[in-house]
């Protein structure tokens, strides 16, 4: 009876390794998006409490005549610093308030931020609520600046 060693040649073992590659290649990028995505939900939860704490001082001011900042509707810079966002990147870009209806765009610039590991992509979220859409918030990518 013979009995010798069997192996994988080294032809086997660069087919494992190239597609073994291949999938990293395919793979990475994939998971890159994911994780940007989980960072901006960070982003999407501040710009939100924005958007509420915006509404609400809207309705005990009656109105709005010009865009308030951050402290005028009670929010402090570390209410809105996270572990990839700092309150530099958000913005109160435009707010008006008429007849109940609060209209807002919101803005959160992921390279103004001050942390590091802020996501890549996309590079700008905003949070807009107005006539157009009926003034239900919604959330858009957007191109840098």
């Amino acid at each position: 009876m013979d009995e010798t060693c069997k192996g994988f040649t080294i032809v086997e073992l660069l087919v494992v390794v190239l597609i073994v590659g291949i999938l990293a290649v395919v793979a990475v990028p994939l998971m890159r998006g994911r994780t940007d995505a989980s960072k901006w939900s960070e982003a999407k939860t501040a710009m939100s409490m924005i958007a509420a704490t915006l509404r609400l001082h809207a309705r005990e001011q009656g109105s709005l005549s010009a865009t308030p900042t951050f402290s005028e509707i009670g929010i402090r810079d570390s209410d809105l610093d996270g572990t990839y966002f700092t309150h530099e990147a958000y913005a109160i870009t435009s707010a008006s308030a008429t007849n109940g209806q609060v209209a807002f765009v919101i803005t959160c610039t992921a390279a103004h931020s001050q942390r590091g590991g802020a996501p890549t992509s996309p590079p700008v979220m905003t949070l807009t609520c107005s006539a157009e859409n009926g003034y239900v918030a919604t959330f858009a990518e957007g191109a840098g600046n």
